[in-house]
């Protein structure tokens, strides 16, 4: 079994999206003073590596609490964008800009999730269709040609729009 780690590390001042709050991560308690240390995280649900859930760009769409766990993971492959098709009931990860032209081929696949580099309208449309998204992966070009498992867990965020996660990709080494 091998992991390939698919997540930017969380950082202070790392960079964001226009209009998001800045990621501050700030040491509060120190061995020496307290016997422990803690840092606070202070950063919006779409900082970093992280999963969109509908509701982060449709009225009524569904929030974190309301995705089935297992809508976070599954059998996954990297497609190209020229794909004429792409496999049917996986999780597609991309290493391109997805267009929002692509989106008709990614939910007649049954795609379970999709990940990488989204342009907007392209992530408008898969949220609606209630296809969750990830998005700020890195490391993707590593599995081209790997069949593997994806796991991209979000906190538990009440009501949550969104999350950072911990991506892997878990490849079967036999």
């Amino acid at each position: 079994m091998r992991l390939v780690d698919l997540t930017l590390p969380l950082y202070d001042g790392m960079p964001v999206y226009d209009g998001d709050p800045p990621v501050r991560v700030t040491k509060v308690c120190t061995r020496e003073k307290d016997g422990w240390e803690v840092r606070e995280l202070r950063m919006s649900t779409h900082s970093g590596t992280h999963v969109d859930a509908p509701v982060h760009m449709h009225e009524g769409g569904r929030n974190l609490d309301e995705v089935p766990l297992t809508q976070f993971c599954g059998p996954a492959v990297v497609v190209r964008i020229a794909a004429a098709s792409f496999p049917q009931n996986k999780g597609l990860l991309f290493y391109e800009a997805v267009p929002a032209d692509c989106v008709p081929r990614i939910v007649a696949a049954n795609a379970l999730f999709v990940g990488g580099p989204l342009e907007e309208e392209a992530e408008r449309l898969l949220l609606s269709r209630g296809i969750i998204t990830y998005t700020e992966l890195v490391n993707v070009e590593e599995l081209i040609g790997e069949s593997f498992t994806f796991y991209g867990l979000p906190l538990r965020i009440r009501g949550g729009d969104g999350s950072p996660v911990r991506a892997v990709a878990v490849i079967d080494d036999k």
